[in-house]
């Protein structure tokens, strides 16, 4: 079973994902891409390579039932509400930007 999977299920925690990087280094006959191995999307590593705090939207996502873009846009929308300021949102709007989430 993948990482994903595990966690999901209930018998590895979030940050036991490095334990399962190292694994897949340390296992040379292992035919997967890391993201497979994961049991990630392309784009879900993508956005977790460049930001790991994303792991519990990405989980968050496949426990609901919906895609890692819905389970984005709905942070988004609970980001902008949240946010103190004008400013705050804003730069929220530019990380998503920059890590692809918006266009």
């Amino acid at each position: 079973m993948s990482f994903v999977d595990l966690c999901l299920d209930g018998d590895v925690l979030e940050d036991e994902i490095d334990d399962f990087v190292e694994r897949w280094h340390e296992d040379e006959e292992t035919p997967l891409e890391l993201h497979d191995y994961l049991g990630m999307t392309w784009e879900e590593y993508s956005a977790w390579a460049t930001k790991p705090s994303i792991l519990p939207f990405i989980l968050s996502a496949r426990k609901r039932g919906t895609t890692f873009d819905q389970e984005m846009n709905q942070e988004r929308l609970a980001l902008a509400a949240r946010a103190e300021t004008a400013e705050e949102a804003r730069k929220m709007e530019s990380w998503l930007k920059l890590i692809g989430k918006l266009k």
